[in-house]
Parts: C-alpha cells; structure tokens; sequence
C-alpha cells in the first residue's frame, strides 16, 4: 500500500497534515511503507511553505524577519522524504534564502547572503548534496593559491552565500557556498591542480661561455614579455665549474633553449680575438691589474680541470695569449684574448664599471665658552726700603713700578768749570735731562683693569682691580661631497708659517732659519663606505684649530682634533665625541700673620679668582646620495641658504654706499644659467652701439 501528500495551499496542508496521521495510523497496522510527498503553492506565502514542510518532515523552523514574500511552486511527482527536503532547499535557494542546520537540530531559514556568515557546516567531501549551504577547505598542491582564487571566485555564486578565500602560508583555499556548485569547484581545483614536467636537463657545452650562453638565452626567453605563462618560461642557470648550462622547465621550453644553445657553442677562430671594451664610470688604468689577476686565475683553473688542454688543442689556440692594455685617453680596454676567457673577463668589467653611490658628509662643530676672573690686591712700598709685592693675577709688581718711576724722574743740570793754559776759567752747562720713561711705559700699558696709586711722605700704595667676562658660541657647519671609498678633505683656514730649525753662520753673521707653514682652520677629512643596506662607515678626522698668541720662540695654536671610524645609517645624525669643562681656580697671595686679620686682612693681601666653562661637541650626518634627484635636491638646500644670506645682506644694504648693489647668485631652476659668453657679449655689445648711432 502507498500513501500520497498532495499540497496544493494552506488549506491543501491542513489535509496533508490530516491524511498524513490516518497513514501514520494504517502503517502502524500494516507492514511499513515509505512516506511519499507531493506539492502545489499558488500565491502562497513562504512562511506558511516553510511551516508545511517544518510539519510534514518533523522540523523545528526558525524563520528570520527578513524572510518574506510569495512563491508558486507545483510538484507534478511523488518525493521521498530526501528528495522533498531538497525540493524545499531549491524553492529557498531561487528566492534568495538558505537554511543553516544547528547541533541541535534546529533549522534557521535567513537570506543567503545572511546565511554565509553563519554557523554552516564544514565538510572533506560532498556528503550533503544539493543546495544545503556548506564549507569545504582544499589543499593545493602544485599551483598558487593567490593566483587560483580569483578564477574561482568568477565561478563561484557571489550574489548568494557564496565566498572563496586563500590562505598563502598553507597554500589552501576554502570555499562557502551551495554544496553542488562547491563540488563543482572542487573539481575545477583538482584539475587545474596538475604538477608540470619541470624536469631538470644539463648541456655541456665545448667551446662557448656557460656564462655568456646563459645571459643571451636569459635575454631571449626569460624576460619576455609577450605574455607567455609562467609555466612555459624555462630556468636557465650557467654552471662554470664544468662549463655546462643547467635547463628547467617543461619539455618544449627546455628544447627551444637546447637548439639555441648547440647554434652559440660553435668553434670560434683564433683571429680577431680582440676587443675594445669603453667604461662609462670606471677608470681603465685602474682595472688594468684587476683584470691582469682574474685572467691569471682563469688559467690556473682551467688548467686543472680534465679534458681542458685538449679542447684548447682543438681550438688550436694556447691560454698564455693574452693582452690587457689601457687606453686612457678613451678610458678604454683593449684586451686580447681566447673567446671565453674573454667573456669571462668581460663579465667582469661590467660588475665593475657601474655607477658609483656618492656620499654627503655634514659635520656640526658646537662651542659654548664662558670666561670669568676678578682680580684684587693691595701693594705697599717704602723709599727707605721694603714692600709688599704680589705675582698672581694680572698685578703689575710694584717694585718694578717704582723703579722705573726712578728711572723716569728728571736728572738735574751740572755746571762745570775749567782753567785754560792763559789761566781763563772755561764755564761748561748741562741743562736739566729727562729720566728714561721706556720701562714705565711699557709697565703703564701692561695695566689691565683699575690701578689707584698713593704716595705720602716715604710710603706709596697701589690698589688694582679688574673684573673680566669672556663668552664665545662657535658653530661651524662644513660639508664635503665624494664618492664610496674615496677619501675627500675640506680646509678653511690660513696657512701660518712656523719656525722648525736655526742655523748661525760664521761670526754669529748671517741666520738662516727652516720654517714650515701649517694649516690653521677647520679641517675635515673623511672616507665613506657604504654597506649593506642603507649603513654608512666613516673614518674621520676632524680638526678646528685657531692662533691663539706668540711666545718668544714661536706662536700658540689652540687645537681641537677628533680621528675615529663610526657607521651610521643614511641620514642620521651622531655624536663623535665632546667635552664638557668646568675650571674654577682661586689664588691667595697674603702677608703672614696680617693677612688673617679678618677685614684689615684685605690690605695686605690680594686674590685672583678664574671660572672657566667650556662646552664642545662634534655630529655627524652621512647622506647617501644614489642618483641625479637626492644629489639636486641636496645641491638646492644648500644653494638656496646662500642665495637667501645673500638676500638679506642686501636688504641691509652699503652704509657708505646706498646705492651700491651687492652681488646676488641666480634664483635655482635646475639647470642653473651660466654668464654670457663672449660672443653674446660682442653681440650685445654691437646692438647697442648701433642703437647708440641711431639716435
């Protein structure tokens, strides 16, 4: 016996649901037969479908508040309980919902979109089936996930529940979506997901160059782009130890790169093996030895390797027959030489004649200096003899004062008389003559500060004072520019001459002194190496130095030096060194037992205090400058802070002379305008004498 479920509306289910329980009622007496459905909505709304079939199939619905509308939908055959659940999946599925099956059983019907983001299950193989919402992860083995993605996501249903992601460290993807249409894309994925014949081929080559083999072959086929796939792209690596050209890729790439190579490995004759190579950034005298070196240690291994002297024998050439001259008025390579050492040695020349990274050295030199000293002293002296006399400071010794002021004081007439033979008196007078004043000169012009002097009676007194404040800020700036191991100097200064030897010739007649002239200024004097990365190694050597007076042998030179090696990275600023100073002395000069006398003390004694503190540093701020655009705009910077000093001084303008015009560099606009030459000159010249004529 078979028992039929016709749905045709609501009131249709309600028969469903009355017919269904009578069968439920003949099968529990009978033996048990499967249930069949069969369906018919017209204009029915899809809640009261979703009800139906929850009812008829013992489901626990929840349905979401987006879910609305109205469907017609008619069944013409009987289903099972299978194929009536995924008859009521492709109803939801064409309008637009899902349904997600909990743990426990409970449906939720919500739109598809919705419903991707749910709790949908994961599985390792289609056991669901039909339009159930599932999600399924797939290894890949052989092709990129990153690549494959995309392409699958053009297949998948993006309008829907659908969704493809790709995970690269595992190289998996993991697909969401209706189970068919994820089965279909697991089988896409399993097809596409081929391991190509990568096979590995090795050529030995016999006359040519496995190196120069493998560039022109790279030239040709690895750096195509006429859009060729990557698949289809061999790999081609030279191997120089046996002469032979390693062959990656599948099997028509690799006998497209075969042929080439058995049409380059042709015996070459010995003539015309010379080449003349034009360097564009190295130095040919230079790479001379460089080249001289390789070429000899070229020959050293070629002899050692088995089989090589008879293909040499083959080529009828020997490896002693080589050549490298330097043309330095082309700066050019003239070598001479068997096809593939030549090549090898042309290998060579070209990893070194490149363009050379340059580097912008900025020293910053900072000097702060404060200077401060008093001075004070009471001296006594007596004409009858004794006195008090100090030496520290900057006293002037009164006893050298009085001295000299004896010596100063005016020398008195004298009047002599003599008898000549006839016995008349002969009257000679010496005016009055002033004293020699050198010495208190001298002695006045040393006073620095106040000097009050007193003389009463055999006593004379003298009180000096003086109060000094010294400050200085020194900052200097030099730059230098030059290339990657290149030493490079900067000197701003005098060059002051020095006396190193004397030599008295004969009698004490005739001096000769040997003087050498040395450089006083700020030095800078640096070598850069740039290494991996973006570091910079600097040795240095850093001088500021100043005349600072003269002794009665030779002058004074106040100098600062700094040499070190530091690395820094690429525009960073560092510290190579300082020195933080602060020197306070006090000095005490009394007489004993009278100057400790507290007050009366000071009169017999005298005080020199010196505060001195000086702060000094040195930076440095490597620029690594790889191309023409990090160099101008370096070149602007600098150029534009001149050009606005300029400016400024000319704001200010000539004291004397108003209408003076100071000199001004042009405004920077790249290629910088140079002055006129002499032919424009002369041309202009000529234009304005005729314009003179005709007026």
């Amino acid at each position: 016996m078979r028992s039929t479920i016709i749905l045709s509306s609501v009131a249709m289910s309600l028969a469903l649901t009355i017919a269904a329980s009578s069968s439920a009622v003949a099968q529990s007496q009978q033996v048990a037969q499967p249930v069949e459905y069969a369906a018919s909505f017209k204009n029915t709304d899809i809640t009261e479908f979703i009800q139906v079939v929850g009812r008829n199939l013992g489901k626990t619905m929840i349905i979401d508040p987006d879910v609305r509308g109205r469907i017609d939908v008619r069944s013409y055959d009987v289903m099972n309980e299978a194929q009536y659940w995924q008859f009521f999946l492709n109803v939801l599925e064409v309008y637009g919902f899902a349904t997600i099956t909990m743990e426990s059983g409970v449906i939720k019907v919500m739109r598809d979109k919705d419903a991707r983001n749910g709790a949908i299950p994961v599985v390792d193989s289609n056991v669901l089936g039909g339009d159930t919402l599932v999600t399924r992860v797939v290894t890949v083995e052989n092709v990129s996930v990153r690549e494959l993605a995309p392409l699958l996501r053009l297949l998948n249903d993006q309008s829907g529940g659908g969704n493809v992601v790709s995970y690269d460290p595992s190289n998996v993807i993991m697909l969401t979506g209706r189970s068919e249409t994820v089965q279909r894309l697991v089988e896409i994925i399993e097809r596409v997901d081929r391991a190509g014949n990568q096979d590995v081929e090795v050529v030995k080559l016999e006359y040519a160059s496995a190196s120069e083999v493998v560039r022109i072959a790279s030239a040709l086929y690895e750096k195509t782009t006429d859009g060729t796939p990557p698949l289809l792209i061999p790999r081609i690596v030279p191997d120089e130890r046996t002469n032979s050209v390693v062959i990656s890729g599948e099997p028509r790439a690799r006998e497209r790169v075969r042929k080439l190579i058995v049409q380059l490995d042709q015996d070459l004759k010995t003539q015309g093996n010379t080449r003349v190579v034009y360097l564009k950034y190295a130095k040919a005298k230079e790479l001379v030895d460089v080249l001289k070196g390789v070429s000899d240690t070229i020959k050293a291994e070629t002899q050692q390797i088995p089989g090589a002297a008879q293909a040499q024998q083959r080529r009828g050439s020997s490896n002693n027959d080589i050549s490298i001259t330097a043309h330095e008025p082309s700066n050019a390579l003239v070598i001479t030489a068997q096809p593939d050492l030549l090549a090898n040695l042309e290998n060579v020349i070209r990893q070194l004649d490149i363009r050379r990274a340059q580097v912008h050295v900025e020293a910053i030199i900072v000097e702060i200096f404060e200077g401060d000293g008093i001075d004070l002293g009471l001296q006594w002296v007596s004409e009858d003899g004794g006195l008090v006399q100090y030496s520290n400071g900057r006293q002037v010794p009164i006893g050298q004062l009085a001295a000299s002021a004896y010596l100063a004081q005016e020398q008195d007439g004298t009047t002599t008389t003599q008898i000549d033979n006839a016995g008349n008196p002969l009257v000679t007078s010496q005016p009055a003559q002033r004293g020699n004043v050198d010495l208190l000169a001298q002695l006045l012009g040393s006073v620095n500060g106040m000097m009050v002097g007193v003389i009463r009676n055999d006593w004379g007194a003298i009180l000096q004072a003086v109060a000094s404040t010294t400050n200085s800020n020194i900052l200097a700036t030099p730059s230098i520019m030059t290339l990657d191991n290149q030493e490079a100097q900067f000197l701003v200064g005098q060059s002051v001459p020095t006396i190193t030897g004397a030599t008295v010739g004969s009698n004490n007649q005739n001096p000769f002194q040997t003087v050498q002239r040395e450089d006083i200024g700020i030095k800078l004097k640096v070598t850069p190496q740039i290494n991996e990365g973006n570091a910079v190694q600097l040795i240095i050597e850093q001088e500021v130095s100043s005349l600072s007076g003269a002794t009665s042998v030779d002058i004074i030179v106040n100098k600062r030096e700094l040499k070190t090696t530091v690395i820094a990275e690429d525009g960073e600023t560092i510290v190579l060194g300082g020195l933080i100073d602060e020197d306070v002395q006090e000095s005490v000069q009394k007489v004993p037992l009278l100057g400790d006398i507290p007050f009366l003390g000071k009169l017999f004694s005298s005080t020199s205090t010196t505060k001195q503190k000086r702060n000094l540093m040195v930076f440095i701020k490597p620029t690594i400058v790889r191309d023409s655009d990090t160099a101008s705009v370096l070149s602007s910077r600098k150029y534009n802070y001149i050009r606005g000093e300029q400016l400024k001084r000319q704001e200010d303008g000539v004291s004397l002379m108003p209408n003076t015009v100071t000199p001004l560099i042009p405004e920077w606009d790249g290629p910088l305008t140079l002055p006129p030459g002499f032919d424009q000159y002369l041309q202009e010249k000529g234009e304005a004498k005729a314009g003179g004529g005709n007026d």
